[in-house]
C-alpha cells in the first residue's frame, strides 16, 4: 500500500505544477497577443479566430489590417518566441542533469561559436539571403547558423573522443576549445568584412521581430522531436544524478543516455539559435528558477523548464517591442538584462555553500 502511495503523490506533485506553468504560459501568450504599439478589440479577436475553423462562418469586425496584423505577425512571433524560449531553456536542463553541474548553458559545447560562425559567414559571402523552393523562399542565413552549430558540437565530440577519455568534463574542455577556435575564425572575418559588422551583431543580439509561419515551421519539427527524446530520459537522468557508477549498478549504460541526451539538446539548441539568433541566459535561468520551486527530479523539471522557457520568452519579447515602443530592443539585451543579475547571484550562493 505504501509503495502505491509513493508512486502517486509524485505524479501528483508534478501534475499540479504542469498545470500551474500551464497557466503562466497561457496568460503569456494572451499578453503577447493583445499588448502592443496598437491596440486590437478583444472579442472581435475572437470571433476572427472562430472564423477561422472549417465549416463556422461568423462576421468578425476586424479591419483587413488589423487580421494582418494578429494572424501574421503577431501570432507566429508568440509561437516561434515559445518554441525558442522552450528549446533553450529544456536544452539548459537536459545540460545541467548530464554534466550534474548547474552552471551549464544550452552553449556549452560550441552551439553559440558554430551558429555565429555560419550566420557571419552567410551575410559576407551569400550573394542572395534567400533561395526559392517551390515557389515557397526560404532563408539562407538560418540554414547556416542550423548548420554551422551542429558542425561546432561535431567537432566538440570528435576532440572529446579523441583524448580517449569519456568523461563530461573532458566534453565541457572540448567544447571550450572548439568555442574558441570559431570565435577566432568569426572574428577574422569580421574583420576582413567589415561591412557586414552591423548585420552580424544584430542577428548576434538576437531578433524575433522577422518570425513568420514559415519559421515557426522550420524550427518545430527540431523542437518537437528533441524535446521528445529528452523528455523521454527524465527518469534516466535521475539515475544519473547519483554517479555513473551506481547508474551502471542499475543496468544504465550511463555513457550512452549521456550522449544521446546531450545530442538532443544540441538540435534544440542549434534550432533556437538559428531561428532567433544568440539569446543568453535563457537556458540558465528557467532551469533554476523551476528546480528552486519544484523537487529535483528530472521527471518534473524538464517539462516545467519546456513550458517556463516558453512563457519566459514570451513575455521577455513583450518587453523588447514594448518598452521603447515603436522601436524595439534585441531580445538578448532583455535576457541579459534578467539573466547577468541572477548568474550573479547564483555564483555567490555557489560560493558560500562551498565554503
Amino acid at each position: 500500500m505504501k509503495a502505491d502511495i509513493t508512486e502517486v503523490e509524485p505524479s501528483r506533485l508534478r501534475g499540479r505544477w504542469i498545470f500551474s506553468a500551464l497557466a503562466v504560459l497561457a496568460v503569456s501568450v494572451i499578453a503577447g497577443l493583445f499588448i502592443g504599439t496598437v491596440d486590437l478589440p478583444t472579442l472581435e479577436v475572437g470571433r476572427a479566430i472562430i472564423d477561422r475553423i472549417p465549416g463556422v462562418r461568423l462576421l468578425s469586425g476586424l479591419t483587413i489590417t488589423q487580421e494582418a496584423l494578429f494572424f501574421d505577425i503577431r501570432l507566429p512571433r508568440v509561437v516561434l518566441a515559445g518554441l525558442v524560449g522552450g528549446a533553450l531553456a529544456l536544452s539548459g536542463a537536459a545540460y545541467q542533469g548530464v554534466f550534474r553541474n548547474p552552471l551549464v548553458d544550452p552553449y556549452l559545447l560550441g552551439t553559440a561559436a558554430g551558429a555565429g560562425l555560419g550566420a557571419t559567414l552567410a551575410i559576407a559571402y551569400l550573394p542572395a539571403t534567400s533561395i526559392s523552393v517551390i515557389g515557397l523562399d526560404i532563408g539562407l542565413l538560418p540554414i547556416a547558423a542550423f548548420a554551422g552549430a551542429l558542425i561546432a558540437v561535431m567537432m566538440a565530440y570528435g576532440l572529446g573522443a579523441s583524448t580517449g577519455v569519456r568523461s563530461s568534463a573532458t566534453l565541457m574542455l572540448a567544447g571550450v576549445s572548439v568555442t574558441a577556435f570559431l570565435t577566432a575564425v568569426q572574428t577574422f572575418i569580421q574583420q576582413r568584412e567589415t561591412e557586414t559588422l552591423q548585420r552580424v551583431y544584430s542577428w548576434i543580439l538576437g531578433a524575433l521581430g522577422t518570425a513568420d509561419w514559415s519559421s515557426v515551421g522550420s524550427v518545430a519539427p527540431y523542437v518537437a522531436v528533441s524535446s521528445g527524446v529528452i523528455l523521454a530520459h527524465g527518469r534516466l537522468l535521475d539515475v544519473l544524478s547519483v554517479g555513473d557508477d551506481e547508474a551502471t549498478s542499475l543496468g544504465v549504460r550511463a555513457s550512452r543516455v549521456r550522449l544521446t541526451v546531450a545530442l538532443a539538446a544540441s538540435l534544440a539548441a542549434a534550432a533556437a539559435v538559428a531561428a532567433a539568433g544568440l539569446i543568453g541566459f535563457v537556458g540558465l535561468v528557467v532551469p533554476h528558477m523551476v528546480r528552486r520551486l519544484t523537487a529535483g527530479s528530472y521527471r518534473v523539471v524538464l517539462p516545467l523548464s519546456l513550458i517556463g522557457g516558453a512563457a519566459f520568452m514570451i513575455l521577455a519579447d513583450l518587453l523588447a517591442r514594448t518598452v521603447l515602443a515603436p522601436a524595439e530592443l534585441p531580445i538578448g539585451v532583455v535576457t541579459a538584462f534578467i539573466g547577468a543579475p541572477f548568474f550573479a547571484g547564483l555564483l555567490r550562493r555557489s560560493r558560500r555553500s562551498a565554503v
